[in-house]
């Protein structure tokens, strides 16, 4: 049994993946302590000073029989703090990719074949989907 189970991590990327999952938190760790330590203090310079992101409008407000208030308000303040949120860690994490080489994967050429017309290898001699011999480009 516990050699069934060692196959079984070893064969189903089941260890690659937990290694991909840990490497992940640890780069989480750092691009959030790259915005909240390095970034966000340069951006509140330019920010307005206040609580912005807690800005609002009122739809409705009711009070119901216990006396408290409830309100249906559109947050845009937070809105609007998640979208810079979003865009500087995005940001980070491109510049981390570009500092450790990492190239995003190119997309495949492909071309139409004009008998069938199939996606098929930009520089393929034959279809394979209709097996039509190819001109070479």
């Amino acid at each position: 049994m516990l050699e069934d189970y060692r196959d079984f991590i070893l064969r189903t990327n089941t260890l690659a993946l937990a290694i991909g999952v840990i490497v992940g938190a640890a780069t989480s760790k750092l691009v959030t302590s790259i915005v909240d330590d390095l970034i966000m203090p340069v951006l509140c310079v330019i920010l307005p000073a206040g609580n912005w992101t807690s800005a609002q409008i009122i739809l409705s407000q009711s009070v119901d029989s216990t006396g408290k208030t409830t309100l249906n308000v559109l947050k845009y303040g937070h809105f609007i703090g998640s979208i810079i949120d979003f865009l500087v860690i995005s940001f980070v994490v491109f510049i981390l990719t570009r500092f450790l080489g990492v190239k995003p994967a190119s997309l495949a050429k492909t071309k139409k074949c004009p008998e069938c017309l199939e996606d098929i290898a930009w520089n393929a001699k034959k279809c394979r989907a209709c097996c039509s011999v190819l001109e070479q480009v």
